[in-house]
């Protein structure tokens, strides 16, 4: 009898254990799981059109309010987020990256750099996004790095960033983009250019 109460114990405390660890990981809790999540990847960039619509669940609901991201309907804005370059490898605030990219399907859109906690960095340097007005019409690029490009390149600032990711948000989405990201959607690409430790 007591041998079979110890393991109904046990298997009730793995249980909660496993059920915890899934709940923390599907709501963005773990300390290393920053992006916003979702099932639509394209070039590195995670999206999920539910967001800010009812089909959302509760998980996907407690990721978006601990990212800090108030979402619109997705006939108004998609969202993608992405915290990794080309490479697979973590943006940092210490690197410099080019991000680069041609027309995309929408009325207007922007990309904006969070930092560590998932705010806006506090910095000075007043480019903390780029977007279609910067971009014009067709290919376009800007860099990502701490400090104002000498050359007058576009750029955005990750100075007291850390660790930060990056938010792709479509404006009014082109007829075609909620069905078919994939052939609608040819999303930035992040290019590592160097870090401080390479030029020390």
């Amino acid at each position: 009898m007591a041998k079979r109460a110890i393991t109904y114990l046990l298997s009730g405390l793995v249980g909660l254990a496993i059920g915890g660890v899934s709940a923390m990981a599907m709501a963005g809790l773990l300390p290393t799981d920053r992006r916003t999540g979702g099932d639509i990847e394209l070039n590195g960039w995670f999206g999920d059109f539910t967001m800010g619509s009812a089909d959302a669940d509760a998980y996907f609901r407690a990721r978006i309010a601990r990212h800090g991201l108030l979402a619109l309907a997705n006939t108004e804005t998609v969202y993608f987020t992405r915290s990794t370059d080309d490479a697979g490898k973590p943006l940092q605030e210490d690197c410099t990256y080019r991000i680069s990219g041609g027309t995309l399907p929408a009325r207007w859109w922007s990309v904006t750099l969070y930092n560590d906690e998932n705010f806006l960095p506090d910095n000075t340097g007043q480019a903390l996004s780029f977007d279609a007005t910067r971009a014009g019409e067709g290919e376009w690029s800007a860099i990502i790095a701490k400090s104002k490009p000498e050359d007058g390149s576009n750029w955005i600032s990750s100075k007291a960033a850390g660790d930060f990711d990056l938010t792709l948000r479509l404006y009014v989405p082109d007829d075609g983009v909620l069905t078919d990201p994939e052939g609608m959607i040819d999303a930035p690409s992040i290019e590592y250019l160097s870090c401080w430790e390479d030029k020390a």
